[in-house]
């Protein structure tokens, strides 16, 4: 059993080697420039000549602190859009690159149903997920701590820990995109607009009537900022967020299950 899923796992090991690499060396720049920047910069008379929506938006009213500044600059923009977006991308690609390659008949001609498909197809994104959160884990910790400022270690295992049920979000949809488009081209566009465009609807809508619209945004129930800044563990949105992975794996086994390939 699991054939699938670990052949798709050995797959994504390279490119989610690749990633982590880049996010870490991001990461070592945000973390080398960062007592400079602190120091010499006033952020607080930056912040307050900017549009007060947009402070609120990005969360720019902490970006004063070590803690704040690497929420912003690595975790609110690079974790929740990139590699969100990332796994979204991975998810959506596989069962319609199958599909449209003529792999899938090879794949179900073996004693495997289209439900176990769908799963296993699933579960090889945990291979981005837990690798990238490991080595970045562990460079902002070291970092941190070689320019005398390190954060919290509980509230850096917790924007990591709290991201997996977030990732898994984005990885559903994509999956759910991949089993409904009719190619992977539009599949993979399907899963990163939705992301983007909900990233934007959250930004655009905080402060205004319209604000509930954000519900429908992924990111609305992960917020690295309040984590890292002011030690605030959204447990319920980490519960939203997996329910809606559910649903959203349930509604892919369903469609998939009916899909003419």
């Amino acid at each position: 059993m699991f054939e699938t899923a670990r052949f798709e796992a050995r797959q994504q090991l390279p490119g989610a080697v690749a990633l982590a690499i880049g996010i870490s060396v991001f990461a070592g720049m945000m973390i080398a420039i960062a007592p400079g920047i602190l120091a010499e910069v006033d952020l607080e008379a930056l912040t307050a000549q900017l549009p007060p929506q947009m402070v609120a938006a990005f969360s720019l009213s902490v970006i004063g602190t070590i803690e704040g500044f690497i929420a912003l600059e690595l975790y609110e923009f690079v974790w929740l859009l990139g590699l969100g977006i990332y796994v979204a991308y991975q998810g959506a690609g596989d069962i319609a690159d199958d599909i449209e390659a003529g792999r899938m008949d090879m794949v179900l001609s073996a004693p495997v149903s289209r439900g176990q498909v769908v799963l296993e197809k699933f579960l090889a994104l945990w291979t981005p997920m837990l690798v990238v959160n490991a080595v970045v884990f562990a460079v902002v910790f070291a970092g941190t701590r070689l320019i005398d400022d390190p954060i919290a270690v509980t509230d850096l295992l917790a924007v990591h820990a709290l991201s997996i049920p977030y990732l898994l979000c984005c990885g559903a949809l994509g999956v759910f995109a991949s089993v409904a488009a009719p190619r992977r081209v539009v599949a993979e566009g399907a899963a990163v607009g939705i992301l983007v465009g909900t990233f934007l609807i959250e930004a655009v809508t905080i402060g205004t009537d319209a604000e509930w619209l954000a519900s429908v945004a992924p990111m609305q129930y992960y917020d690295p900022v309040a984590i890292l800044t002011a030690s605030e563990y959204d447990l319920w949105g980490a519960g939203i967020l997996l329910a809606g992975t559910a649903v959203l794996l349930l509604a892919s086994r369903q469609w998939f299950e009916r899909r003419d390939i």
